[in-house]
């Protein structure tokens, strides 16, 4: 079948070796900390506490099989909660030559939180990573995808290289930090820093095809892994012929489950099949970003003082070039 190509023009980008397109399986190892952060009495339900802690017992160490049986290397964005919670599994992913990239510590809320308490999240979460595994990550991925306004300017100032959060392009892109809300922290100039961000799409995360839990999440429709796998081959076939990249968000504890995870290992195999496919880690994606693209771009905001009545203000998004380094 031939895919026609629909590039995403806003983002241009090549990619190394004569790759025409990027592709990266990343997981989310949430175990019980998003079900905490959710309700904290969660703790007290022994079932459900269960059905989380199936990630990192049970389908981290399948999944690590798989990506070693094909010989890839993913990317796990870990809360520092999971980390302490699990040292051995995060060390074993560590071994096993996969990236580990922050993922908040507690998977806290992110929605409207000021940046003062979201850098304390940043801090624990790095404190956590680093003393499990001896681990200072580049990455990092907001719990619920939700980043704030502030959030590129707390990342820039720890030394992240990217974000993986944000759902606005098929490419990577350089991001302007420049977004720091003087009410938060201090907004001296740092028009110069950028970080680059590799978007995200819900259609790409098994959340939306698989999860479920009776009053927590999901609608009771469990979808075939048949017609996941079906869907997700369209979409790799989608970002390879307009050479974008392919970016799938799993879940240990859904994904993991053993009929996904076959399937799941069928879509690798199928992905790697793909001429002049780049399947690599966001960290690899990010560097060759940061070292081939100018163009950094910045956000469209919105600002509504009072609602209804009042109006509303509109920043449009600006683009400007860096030198590479």
């Amino acid at each position: 079948m031939t895919t026609n190509a629909f590039p995403d023009e806003a983002h241009r980008i090549t990619w190394p070796d004569n790759f025409k397109a990027a592709a990266s399986f990343t997981f989310d190892v949430d175990a019980e900390s998003c079900t905490i952060a959710h309700d904290p009495t969660s703790t007290r339900r022994m079932s459900l506490m269960s059905h989380q802690s199936y990630g990192p017992r049970v389908a981290v160490p399948r999944l690590l099989e798989i990506l070693k049986r094909q010989e890839i290397q993913g990317t796990f964005f870990i809360p520092g909660f999971t980390a302490e919670s699990y040292p051995d599994v995060v060390r074993r992913i560590v071994d096993g030559g996969h990236e580990v990239a922050h993922h908040g510590y507690l998977h806290e809320p992110m929605q409207g939180i000021d940046a003062a308490t979201e850098a304390s999240y940043l801090d624990r979460g790095l404190e956590a990573l680093a003393n499990v595994a001896g681990v200072r990550p580049v990455g990092y991925r907001a719990p619920w995808w939700e980043l704030n306004w502030h959030s590129p300017a707390l990342l820039a100032d720890r030394g992240f290289l990217y974000d993986s959060s944000l759902l606005d392009g098929d490419a990577p892109y350089r991001m302007a930090v420049a977004q720091r809300d003087s009410r938060d922290i201090d907004s001296r100039d740092i028009d110069s820093q950028d970080i680059v961000e590799i978007p995200v799409d819900w259609a790409l995360d098994d959340w939306e095809q698989y999860a479920f839990y009776p009053g927590v999440t999901g609608s009771g429709v469990i979808e075939s892994p048949a017609k996941v796998l079906e869907m997700w081959t369209l979409e790799a076939e989608a970002h390879h012929a307009q050479g974008s990249c392919f970016v799938l968000t799993n879940h240990p504890f859904i994904s993991g489950r053993p009929s996904k995870a076959v399937a799941l290992e069928q879509l690798i195999a199928r992905v790697k099949a793909m001429e002049g496919m780049w399947v690599t880690t966001l960290e690899r994606i990010a560097e060759h970003t940061k070292a081939t693209v100018n163009e950094i771009h910045s956000h469209a905001r919105i600002e509504i003082p009072s609602y209804p009545g009042a109006g509303a203000s509109f920043e449009p998004a600006a683009l400007r070039e860096a030198a590479l380094i």
